[in-house]
């Protein structure tokens, strides 16, 4: 169905993005919005926009009604659902239909076989597509369930049917462990997704997490755009994402490819889509699952393509033809992807909101940061944290993990806390520089790395804290220069820390345990503090508000 106008069912960093291409296509863009997203970017950049409730998704963004009664406001005769909130909702898809508004997406059936990892699996299995050895039967009392998994054998994965992102999934190393896994698993998949409904696979130890990017169109073509490697998670969640990836051969590429796109073809599948897989050390590879929609990581696949995804996903639900043929597709240098998230490693990763006080992007030249954030913005409770994705491209995948660390660095984020130094320390570590990961990375390697653990402040971190809050109090005996020592009470997290300091002009020492560091300011802006010590000069970017100081430092 022809279109014209493009309403975003989403929010953030994707609304945005979808605008970006909408709007350089000459598509008209509408935006939705809660009461949390009033000023949010993706507003101020759609040309209309519509509000659609309170900030509870449940009251606005997966409120079919209220979505579907703002293409009707607006005249939209389009909808790109993103990815998330209702991207891969059966019954949002055949809404549209059945109010004449196109869906930017595969049609509701393909969403819906996917969405089952069961019905998906005993498809994939017809399809020829290779499938992890297990139990996928519609039997679900769990007496049964135990005597299919002693078929299987130990270890074992016990998964949710419906949703992903690591709920109701399980690992059972033995069968003593097996009763308890199948309860926790049914108990959270019904909570999580409103099915208890359960598959067991074999479990494939420590593999390396690949998928391929998939298109389809309403003509019967189906190409794939290579692959992704995503193999570096904590807790089933993607960390860090890449293409290509660093293990692979063109004929396992290939291999990959076609089994992709034989799993697109067994659900007549249309626009674009992603086929996961597990990649053993041995180069065998089992289907995971079908994601039915555009990937958070798809930059990734832009940039060693040179294509533009929404792009592809617009004309195709415009009735065209893809714009490619599988052997006119070719793969140029290296992409990596990370997201910056507000919240705090040190405490379990644990979601952070409040008020952003300074947001400033890299820039930096093949480096694409998307996100949907104002400088000064809020990161409000009820949605993902997500603030950014950060994406470098290099000719080789050394100049492009180099380059996305130090881009990952430059960001700044003041005001919440966030990933950015586990991130920066990851993609510094000489594992994930070599590419010599799979799933089991985060566990195995990394868990005791600085980013992850509270740390005692540096002398350094100190100085400059005092040095900026000395030079606002601009009391007599700083003002004077006269190098009197003076106390100072700092306080971090629950900590207090009492400082000895004196100042000479722009020379601050601080005291602290009967250890001392002096630090000269040589400028002092209000963003930037430039400082010399021992012989080398620095900066740091800060905000000070009232009694509060916010430094971006790793420490």
């Amino acid at each position: 169905m022809k279109f014209s106008k493009v309403l975003i069912a989403n929010r953030g960093e994707i609304a945005v993005r979808v605008m970006q291409t909408a709007k350089a296509m000459g598509y008209q863009t509408v935006a939705v919005y809660s009461d949390a997203d009033r000023n949010a970017r993706h507003v101020q950049e759609a040309d209309e926009a519509v509000y659609i409730g309170a900030s509870k998704v449940s009251e606005s963004y997966l409120s079919i009604t209220k979505i579907i009664d703002a293409c009707k406001k607006t005249g939209a005769d389009a909808v790109h659902p993103g990815y998330g909130f209702l991207s891969e909702n059966t019954d949002f898809a055949q809404a549209c239909i059945n109010n004449q508004i196109t869906f930017i997406g595969p049609t509701a059936s393909a969403i819906e076989l996917m969405g089952s990892k069961r019905l998906s699996k005993i498809a994939m299995i017809e399809a020829g597509v290779p499938c992890v050895p297990g139990y996928e039967g519609d039997r679900q009392d769990l007496e049964y369930l135990t005597a299919q998994a002693e078929q299987v054998g130990f270890p074992i994965m016990v998964k949710a049917s419906a949703g992903g992102g690591g709920r109701g999934m399980r690992l059972v190393q033995q069968a003593s462990e097996l009763f308890e896994a199948l309860q926790t698993a049914r108990s959270e998949a019904e909570n999580a997704f409103g099915s208890g409904e359960l598959i067991l696979e074999k479990a494939v130890i420590a593999p390396r997490h690949v998928e391929i990017q998939v298109f389809g169109d309403t003509h019967g073509n189906y190409v794939y755009l290579f692959e992704r490697d995503c193999s570096i998670q904590r807790r089933h969640q993607k960390v860090v994402e890449e293409a290509p990836c660093p293990v692979m051969t063109p004929e396992l590429r290939q291999k990959m490819g076609e089994a992709a796109v034989a799993a697109a073809k067994a659900c007549a599948y249309v626009g674009a889509g992603t086929v996961e897989f597990l990649l053993d050390a041995s180069g065998a590879f089992y289907f995971l699952e079908m994601n039915t929609r555009l990937q958070v990581e798809h930059p990734v696949t832009e940039l060693i393509t040179g294509l533009d995804l929404v792009e592809w996903q617009l004309r195709v639900a415009n009735g065209e033809q893809l714009p490619l043929k599988q052997q006119e597709l070719t793969l140029n240098g290296h992409a990596i992807e990370v997201r910056l998230y507000a919240e705090e490693p040190r405490q379990d990763f644990l979601p952070q909101t409040g008020q952003v006080l300074r947001w400033k992007p890299a820039t930096l030249p093949n480096v694409r940061i998307d996100h949907g954030m104002l400088a000064t913005d809020e990161v409000s409770p009820f949605y993902d944290p997500m603030v950014a994705k950060v994406i470098a491209y290099g000719k080789t995948r050394e100049d492009a993990i180099r380059l996305l660390a130090r881009a990952v660095d430059d960001c700044v984020l003041l005001g919440v806390n966030s990933n950015k130094q586990f991130l920066v320390n990851l993609l510094r570590h000489p594992i994930v520089v070599a590419g010599d990961t799979n799933t089991a990375f985060i566990q195995q390697h990394f868990q005791n790395d600085s980013s992850l653990h509270k740390q005692v402040l540096s002398l350094e971190t100190l100085a400059i804290a005092a040095a900026l809050f000395s030079q606002r109090k601009g009391t007599v005996a700083w003002q004077t220069g006269l190098g009197v020592s003076l106390p100072l009470m700092l306080k971090y997290d629950e900590q207090q820390i009492q400082l000895q300091l004196s100042s000479v002009n722009n020379r601050f020492t601080v005291e602290l345990c009967d250890q001392s560091v002096c630090i000269e300011v040589l400028e002092r802006m209000p963003e930037q503090l430039v400082y010399l010590i021992d012989g080398v000069r620095r900066r740091v970017q800060y905000v000070l508000e009232d009694d509060q100081l916010y430094l971006d430092r790793d420490n």
